[in-house]
């Protein structure tokens, strides 16, 4: 896009485990907590605390202490403020998540170097209590952190359980019985800016209320993204990968570049961050891999080279997966820059498995857009990861009629979707109202914006996923 601009810790943990444990109730209006370890190494851990209020009023704000034995220690954390003094972490909201609602939840997650399990714990000044559940898991090394999602596989109605491992067949994204389909689902906004959004709350609406097929995880590289600290925005990748899992939806991990917009740049960091994401994810059928969001400034030899050599390094852990490629002029099939899909028809990416991004905001791009849209379907398979109902700004009034044109289009030719966003970002992409992200509630159409309203009722129709 063209961006304007974690309750209680049980007192054991389970450190070569993943586990998921509730703990026993606390006094009335004290808050309540479950811990999970996403996944284990023979140094360490990754861990996520779910800071839980079930009584009927909101808390305004929480406290987790956790001491560790010496020679143990938290190295990161996300989605909270991490402090220490000697071997006691304590971690308290981030900007967004300090007031919990009534029966709602928040969460935050650390990594831990070293193995010592806690010998202390509290939540707001109260001893933590309960204790954990453990489901045995393989120790794995931190580099490739294969999935140890315990949580069972989707169920049959779900699309990821009814689709299966998709492929591309010809111009059409097929599934597991080689027939064409089309997702239609939302894209996060930067995980790094509203991570309050993508809560269990958050994507249980997606799954059930918007009946959503699509989760794009857009993981922004630049602008407090990735390049700041990519331990933990991988992690905080494969959580979400894991969270549309376990809902039946398909994942498409955005590698968000804007700018600079060669992806060259990035490309080091692209190869580092693909290889741990599908040797992680590559047991899983869920996964897309978007590998360039929007190369602007470079040609179309620019952005193949980059293609051709990440896509080896997803291919030798996931062979199977589909992978997205950007195009040129912010992934406008080279529109935005005076050109057309000509040039990837004429030279297409050297591998299997692929399609070609195409991106649009409905009151910017119109007429002349689609012609190329429908132009390049013929010949390409072509995946709209992204795309609004405003101007390319990501702002202004939403053209209803400019995004309906678009999407009827989109339905005509098969080509799956995402759009921008599925956040309360003070912009007219957004489909969330101010302050939905850190109420906690997302069902129903009364936090829905005018964008929301609109792609709610377009994306929750049913679907057609043919199985003969």
């Amino acid at each position: 896009m063209k961006r304007r601009t974690t309750t209680i810790l049980a007192a054991v943990l389970a450190v070569a485990a993943v586990s998921t444990a509730v703990l026993s109730s606390l006094p009335a209006n004290a808050e309540t907590a479950a811990f999970r370890v996403a996944s284990s190494w023979s140094t360490g851990y990754q861990a996520e605390i779910t800071v839980g209020n079930p009584s009927s009023s909101a808390i305004s704000t929480w406290k987790v202490e956790l001491t560790l034995p010496a020679g143990t220690s938290v190295t990161q954390a996300w989605s909270s403020t991490l402090t220490s003094s000697g071997n006691t972490y304590t971690f308290t909201p981030a900007a967004w998540n300090g007031t919990i609602a009534a029966n709602a939840s928040t969460n935050f997650g650390f990594i831990v170097t070293g193995t010592g399990q806690p010998t202390a714990c509290l939540v707001n000044g109260q001893t933590c209590t309960g204790t954990t559940v453990p489901t045995s898991s393989p120790t794995t090394s931190p580099s490739a952190s294969p999935s140890t999602s315990t949580s069972p596989p989707p169920v049959n109605g779900t699309p990821v359980g009814i689709n299966g491992q998709l492929k591309v067949c010809g111009t059409k994204l097929c599934n597991q019985y080689g027939k064409p389909i089309q997702l239609r689902g939302m894209s996060t906004h930067g995980i790094q800016w509203f991570p309050g959004c993508y809560t269990d709350a958050g994507l249980d609406a997606l799954a059930t209320d918007w009946n959503s097929d699509l989760f794009r995880v857009s993981m922004y590289v630049q602008e407090q993204g990735y390049e700041t600290d990519p331990a933990g925005f991988t992690t905080r990748v494969n959580n979400l990968v894991d969270k549309a899992e376990q809902r039946g939806m398909y994942a498409l991990i955005d590698f968000h570049i804007l700018t600079p917009g060669d992806p060259m740049y990035n490309l080091d960091r692209a190869k580092t961050f693909f290889a741990q994401v599908s040797a992680r994810n590559a047991a899983k059928k869920n996964v897309i891999y978007e590998i360039a969001n929007e190369p602007n400034g470079v040609s179309w030899a620019t952005i193949k080279n980059y293609a051709e050599q990440v896509i080896p390094v997803i291919r030798a852990n996931d062979p199977d997966a589909v992978v997205v490629v950007g195009t040129r002029g912010w992934s406008s099939l080279g529109v935005s820059e005076g050109g057309s899909s000509s040039e990837i028809v004429a030279n297409p990416v050297n591998a299997s498995n692929v399609m070609y991004t195409f991106h649009f905001y409905a009151a910017s791009h119109k007429d002349n857009y689609r012609a190329e849209v429908e132009r390049a379907a013929a010949s390409l398979p072509l995946f709209v990861t992204e795309f609004g109902t405003v101007t390319y700004t990501g702002d202004g009034a939403v053209d209803t009629a400019s995004s309906n044109t678009w999407l009827d289009l989109l339905d005509r030719l098969q080509i799956s979707y995402a759009n921008w966003t599925f956040s309360d970002a003070g912009e007219g992409s957004a489909a969330l109202k101010a302050g939905t992200c850190a109420g906690g509630s997302f069902a129903g159409t009364g936090v829905l914006t005018e964008s929301g309203l609109l792609m709610r009722s377009r994306i929750r129709t049913a679907d057609n996923f043919p199985t003969s």
